[in-house]
């Protein structure tokens, strides 16, 4: 059990902090725009999963994003770019583009079964779309509200391609400020966080055969230098609730997700999405989620995101019961994603 103390710095931010220093809003430097473009007419007809950071080269832009990529990893664990133009692009073209960047910060991981690896997260509710209840699809594309969660990334990547609507208010939280409010206030509650929580998975994330096989992991941990990480969905521990070998709940266990929840609620920044703007979050150190929205169909007006999920070359090390969920453990490994019938990475 680590010390329940306060771990502080400056990946210990609240929303407050954020609403007083913007800087973690970035800017793309001057000349980034035209190199992006460059690099676009480039590609020729390449497109996702068909490139990579080296046929989207951005020699004058990369010192930039080296830094976003630390600023990730080592600082706060939350960055939000702003300069591009969505309406500059094609859809395609948009894609192109978000993939592009992304590359020189990461490898690209599958989303789900089907290989999806630059997702679309908008209302599919209404479009006649086949989506499985209780799917992770199904929570995600639709219009309700989501709960503080986690991705299963060690970067998660969104592009805001549209947004005219009203509500849809991006929502995050820093876990390490939850740790070290909940060691302040109610420290037996945190030491209840470090300890397993029954989890499942839902099918289109790896399968059947993974999904009906729960697991156990704690929802905070330190890795072997000490490095803080929280892998975490509600949803995830209510569903292995009742399948077989799956303890009931405690009372304490309950308690300390309530508070967690509690805390993400005060802690949290609250942000509108405007298009073009990318958001970066460090999945170990922050949770996200959302406010309900409603696309306007008379206008035509929706909400769309572009989402990729990244395996980060900086990441930390994580213990070594995490392997179930993430494949490998070690810093800077691939790992993470959805394959199907096996853990991320892990042969």
């Amino acid at each position: 059990m680590p010390p329940l103390t306060p771990i502080a710095g400056r990946v210990a931010w609240t929303g407050a902090d954020l609403a007083a220093d913007k800087s973690w809003v970035k800017a793309l430097p001057a000349g980034a725009v035209a190199e992006i473009e460059a690099a676009l007419a480039g590609l020729g007809d390449r497109a996702p999963p068909r490139f990579g950071a080296a046929e989207f080269p951005l020699p004058r832009t990369e010192p930039f994003l080296r830094a976003v990529a630390e600023e990730l990893e080592y600082g706060r664990g939350l960055v939000r770019l702003t300069g591009l133009d969505p309406a500059r692009h094609a859809p395609a073209d948009l894609k192109r583009v978000f993939w592009g960047l992304m590359c020189h910060l990461g490898t690209p991981l599958p989303q789900n079964t089907t290989g999806e690896i630059l997702a679309e997260v908008k209302d599919e509710t209404g479009t006649g779309a086949s989506v499985a209840a209780g799917s992770a699809r199904a929570r995600s594309r639709s219009t309700g509200p989501l709960r503080f969660h986690t991705d299963k990334c060690d970067v998660l990547a969104l592009l805001c391609a549209a947004n005219g609507i009203a509500d849809g208010v991006s929502r995050i939280v820093s876990t390490v400020a939850i740790n070290d409010a909940m060691a302040e206030r109610r420290p037996d509650l945190l030491a209840e966080l470090y300890q397993p929580f029954w989890r499942a998975r839902p099918a289109d994330e790896e399968g059947e055969g993974m999904a009906s096989r729960p697991f156990a992991m704690p929802v905070f941990a330190r890795g072997p230098d000490g490095s803080f990480t929280s892998q975490y969905s509600r949803t995830y521990v209510e569903m292995a609730q009742g399948m077989p070998g799956v303890p009931p709940l405690t009372a304490k266990q309950v308690e300390a997700m309530d508070m967690l929840a509690a805390l993400a609620e005060e802690l949290c920044v609250e942000m509108p999405f405007e298009p073009g703007q990318i958001q970066l979050m460090n999945q170990h150190v922050t949770y996200h989620g959302r406010t309900a929205y409603a696309d306007d169909a008379a206008s035509g007006a929706r909400r769309n995101l572009l989402r990729i999920w990244l395996a980060s070359p900086l990441s930390r090390a994580l213990p070594a019961g995490h392997a179930d969920q993430w494949g490998a453990v070690a810093a800077g490994a691939l790992r993470g994603g959805a394959i199907p019938g096996q853990s991320a990475f892990a042969a």
